[in-house]
């Protein structure tokens, strides 16, 4: 009994000796090397650290120094300059899962990850010290570093970095999501069941600052419960439709509260400064909006997107299912005013304009403007009625080198008058009436201008037509059908005109010369795309102290 007493004191020494003897060996850079060659060798990732450190003083803690870990055959996914262990007393179920993991100054890139695996490595506590985080291939993409936080547990899965139930709370340095940056990042908030619920944001980004709480569903949609940026000052490489289609191809972004104040946003060929913007109870989703009771309240110093300029710009609206509110509109806009009031029914997409007027304008029409005349109008804008309409004191000019016109003081008035039918422009319906001090059409100059019209669904009926030239008056009566091949009737008479005075409107020069009296009955076709000369028939009856002429036009040609 004595030889197998002590024979198992020994064997119980021996054991314990080569503890110790282990236990000083895997603190050595020999033993370092040894336990990262042998999880390299027998697991599908590659493991290397310098040192393993243990202190009796913190019993339950191992360190591993300049650590490197990630994929056979890949870069590192998780290097770091120290890494500390917290052991627990699930370990001896499952070794992987500790009680808490900290990496300091490190960086972990999720681009070195193979796609639909994840980090076999749990802890009831991930802390975060001075780390870098790379996530390119994310939704929004993602960059970071100074950061500093934690998780609670941390459980990572192929499809989250931060687990599906987990709470955390971070700061970094310096974030850039989806190409935007912020320094001073803070995020507060938790992830259940891959719902991500933001509790607190807060960032200094674009010299501005933002604050705000957000959650993000299983399906990837967005709610906004409140966001504010104060003092933004953007600048972006991207176009405007650019910069905003993150808002119109997300899953579906439910904005209850966005306020917007003293903002710069600049791009190629847009900006707008000063903004001051509300927006409430609203959903954006695939390019549409839903909201019950929403609302828009937004203002501006300028508004600038390609040769479009506002100034001091300012809109108000309501959102409802049926459509939006216009409660109020009104911009200066070339050395004008103008202003507006309507709505936008979703059912039918028209847009009435309830009140518009248009003021001290001087403006220059494009030069593809009838071109945009004929194109179709977007989906989402089917019709556009305006039901009263003002004009006062306008200055319009035309440059198109084959007909130029100009227009000074232009007045005017219209009611309920049918602009866009079937999502293509013409005067579909209503009465209109402008007058002019001066115009000049095409090098031939008038006084006092004025036009009357009425439209059905038949015809545009231009009832008074009249101008002073040289010494007389020119007076005219049309009618333009609604039809596609837009028939037009025209009867015009002079008293005391030019005899010429339709040369530069492209009628052939006459042999006559001085004051005549004339009388022109013609009838042509504005189809859209097609020349109109070739299509006129027309006669001409000219009057002066030298004798009369007649003159016959067929097919554009004078006979």
């Amino acid at each position: 009994m004595k030889f197998l007493g002590k024979f198992f004191l020994t064997l119980l020494l021996l054991i314990l000796l080569l503890l110790v003897i282990g236990y000083v060996l895997v603190q050595t850079q020999w033993g370092a090397g040894w336990f990262s060659r042998w999880v390299s060798d027998k697991t599908a990732w590659h493991l290397s650290v310098s040192k393993i450190e243990h202190n009796f003083s913190s019993p339950s803690h191992i360190v591993l120094d300049n650590f490197s870990f990630g994929h056979d055959g890949q870069p590192a996914v998780v290097v770091a300059k120290r890494i500390d262990l917290g052991l627990a007393l699930v370990q001896f179920s499952d070794w992987l899962h500790f009680d808490s993991i900290e990496i300091h100054e490190g960086e972990i890139n999720l681009a070195n990850q193979t796609p639909a695996t994840t980090l076999p490595i749990q802890a009831n506590r991930l802390q975060l010290r001075n780390v870098r985080l790379e996530s390119p291939r994310t939704a929004l993409p993602l960059s970071a570093r100074g950061i500093n936080g934690g998780i609670i547990p941390w459980k990572p899965t192929p499809a989250d970095m931060l687990g599906s139930d987990a709470q955390f709370q971070m700061s970094a340095a310096q974030l850039t999501l989806n190409g935007v940056a912020g320094d001073n990042v803070l995020l507060q908030g938790n992830v259940a069941q891959r719902r991500l619920q933001l509790t607190t944001i807060g960032a200094d980004i674009a010299r501005g600052s933002v604050t705000g709480r957000a959650e993000r569903d299983a399906g990837g949609n967005w709610s906004i419960n409140q966001l504010r940026l104060n003092d933004i000052r953007l600048q972006t490489s991207k176009s405007l439709n650019e910069f905003l289609r993150p808002l119109l191809t997300a899953p579906a972004v439910s904005i209850h509260r966005l306020d917007l104040t003293d903002a710069r946003l600049q791009g190629p060929d847009w900006a707008v400064t000063d903004l001051d913007l509300t927006l409430r109870d609203i959903t954006l989703h695939n390019g549409d909006w839903q909201s019950k009771e929403g609302y828009l309240a937004m203002n501006a110093g300028n508004f600038i997107n390609g040769s479009l300029a506002l100034d001091d710009p300012i809109v108000n609206a309501e959102f409802s299912p049926e459509g939006v509110r216009l409660t109020q509109f009104s911009s200066r806009w070339v050395n004008g005013i103008l202003r507006a009031s309507g709505s936008w029914t979703r059912s039918n997409r028209q847009l009435t304009l309830d009140d518009l007027a248009v003021a001290g304008l001087e403006y220059t029409l494009p030069q593809n403007w009838r071109e945009r005349w004929q194109a179709p109008l977007p989906a989402w804008l089917g019709s556009v009625l305006v039901k009263h309409a003002t004009a006062n004191r306008n200055l319009i000019i035309d440059i198109n080198p084959a007909f130029p016109f100009q227009m000074t003081a232009l007045d005017g008035s219209a009611d309920n008058l049918l602009l866009a039918r079937e999502h293509q422009w013409g005067i579909w319906s209503g009465k209109a009436a402008f007058n002019a001090a001066e115009a000049t059409f095409n090098r031939t100059d008038l006084r006092h201008p004025s036009i009357a019209l009425t439209a059905d669904e038949q015809q545009i009926q231009i009832t008074e037509m009249s101008a002073f030239n040289g010494n007389g008056l020119l007076e005219a009566t049309a009618t333009v059908g609604q039809s596609a091949g837009r028939p037009l009737t025209l009867s015009l008479k002079g008293q005391a005109v030019p005899a010429n005075v339709l040369e530069n409107w492209g009628w052939p020069a006459l042999t006559q010369s001085g004051n005549s009296t004339l009388q022109l009955q013609l009838k042509g076709s504005l189809r859209a795309g097609t020349p109109l000369r070739p299509g006129i028939s027309a006669d001409l009856s000219v009057t002066t102290d030298a004798g009369s002429l007649q003159q016959t036009m067929r097919n554009g040609e004078t006979e």
